[in-house]
């Protein structure tokens, strides 16, 4: 963990230098592919030891993939090996660490790999395999026309940005990004004429990150204060569940729970952060003129802490890894789409039993809140009173039912799992079950959010 923190601060250092002394305007793009993949390979050895060599074992095996697979089988190939070899490097942890031991290993920078290889594969494979109107109107925007060179699949997976805890991003924002063309391009978007500008503006990512960094300093302090004072495996203390009642014990959770997250909002916003000192990560400019630094942002917090559904949280939380499982899983799967994706969201974490019990609790109560939804929202509309309070209402199941979904994530092992559930009378379960037989919604096909994913097509070809 020590090493973590000083590879990134370190890298934060380097991504200020990369930026101002390495630009694009001093640099060639071969120069900054170098530096970036050089710089990303020093890290993850001095990170995580000899450990570092399945990194490369896998970013090569896949490369040979790339090059040799047909591209119709391509994204396939790739999908199998990079998630098979992270299966097993996930069994092989378990024997390196055991339960309750939540260290930083070389699964973590492996899980981004894995994210960016198949991202890369499936994006190849729209480019060259599909025809343009089989896409999505994003699906054509992200496509990649050609098979990068070595240097530039390095660069991609291995630069000292992302290499230690993400974020994953598009192969083609990244190029944009070494090549200099990555501001430019959101900034085209915007007519700056008619806001009184005679060039494009030159937007500076130190403000961004000097808050981002603020922002980790707190999520910091939190760590250091809460989270070991509020442990998880607390509320499934004998003394406690025999002491506490029922809805204090939900209280409970939901503190602990709280408790546990400044250690994601440190190591995700220090992250980004670094991206974003070197020069990546500009999104474009909102509806107030202020430029926007939020392009690998894996998180927001205040749409996350006010969350009024399941759908909303999970939009806010990792985000990254959620746009990474609806464009290589969701957009693509042929059948039960939610399903699939909460299945290998689990199966990138790793193969702890709790895991499972939490992405397969998340399926059953996504599937009960999309019910309640569509099924309810429609009557609270009609006044203000009514609306505000539907979103208390809802803020506060929405919150419960995350922290009872994700507790087995912490706890890793079966046995704590079920005495947790059985302490609090399997609710949430019994609740969802409950509102999909008597509110139930029928799931949206393949084929018809293919012929929707045309239209969108089709409207952005008429635009």
């Amino acid at each position: 963990q020590i090493n973590f923190v000083a590879c990134q601060l370190f890298a934060l250092l380097a991504a200020f230098w990369f930026r101002i002394y390495l630009s694009p305007s001093h640099a060639s793009s071969a120069v900054r592919h170098a530096f970036a993949t050089l710089f990303g390979i020093y890290f993850a050895v001095f990170c995580f030891g000899w450990y570092s060599i399945h990194l490369f074992v896998l970013v090569m095996m896949n490369y040979g993939i790339m090059n040799m697979a047909s591209i119709p089988n391509i994204h396939r190939y790739s999908f199998v090996v990079a998630m098979g070899y992270l299966t097993l490097c996930h069994i092989s942890r378990i024997y390196i660490f055991h339960y309750g031991i939540l260290t930083t290993d070389f699964s973590g920078p492996l899980m981004i790999i894995t994210q960016k290889i198949t991202t890369l594969a499936c994006q190849l494979h729209d480019g060259i395999g599909r025809q343009a109107e089989e896409l999505t109107a994003e699906q054509n925007r992200l496509a990649v026309k050609s098979r990068p060179s070595l240097l530039e699949y390095l660069s991609y997976l291995l630069n000292f940005m992302s290499i230690i805890a993400g974020p994953c991003s598009n192969y083609k924002d990244y190029i944009a990004f070494i090549e200099g063309r990555h501001v430019h391009m959101k900034l085209l978007e915007v007519n700056w004429k008619q806001k009184g500008y005679d060039r494009l503006p030159d937007p500076s990512p130190t403000g961004a990150v000097m808050y981002k960094l603020c922002i980790t300093l707190v999520s910091l302090i939190l760590f250091l204060t809460l989270t070991k004072n509020f442990p998880m495996a607390y509320i499934i203390d004998n003394e406690f569940l025999e002491k506490t009642p029922f809805l204090s014990r939900l209280g409970y959770l939901y503190v602990v729970t709280q408790a546990a997250k400044p250690k994601y909002y440190f190591a995700w916003t220090l992250a980004d952060a670094v991206n974003n000192a070197a020069g990546y990560g500009f999104s474009g400019v909102d509806e107030r003129g202020t430029f926007r630094w939020d392009l690998l942002s894996n998180l927001n917090i205040w749409n996350i802490e006010t969350a009024t559904s399941f759908k909303m949280y999970i939009e806010n939380w990792n985000i990254q890894t959620a746009a990474w499982l609806k464009r290589v899983c969701y957009d693509r799967a042929p059948w039960y789409p939610t399903a699939l994706t909460f299945i290998l969201s689990a199966l990138w974490h790793g193969i702890y039993p709790g895991y499972y019990f939490t992405f397969l609790t998340g399926i059953l109560i996504t599937l009960a809140a999309r019910a309640i939804r569509n099924n309810c929202r429609h009557y609270f509309l009609s006044s203000v009173p009514l609306k505000i309070a539907y979103d208390i209402v809802t803020w506060a199941v929405t919150q419960l039912a995350v922290c009872y979904t994700v507790a087995p994530f912490v706890m890793l092992a079966v046995e704590p799992t079920i005495k947790f559930y059985k302490s609090v009378y399997f609710h949430m379960h019994i609740l969802s079950i409950l509102v999909l037989l008597l509110l139930p919604i029928r799931p949206q096909t393949h084929s018809v959010r293919r012929a929707q994913n045309q239209a969108m097509v089709n409207s952005v070809k008429s635009k």
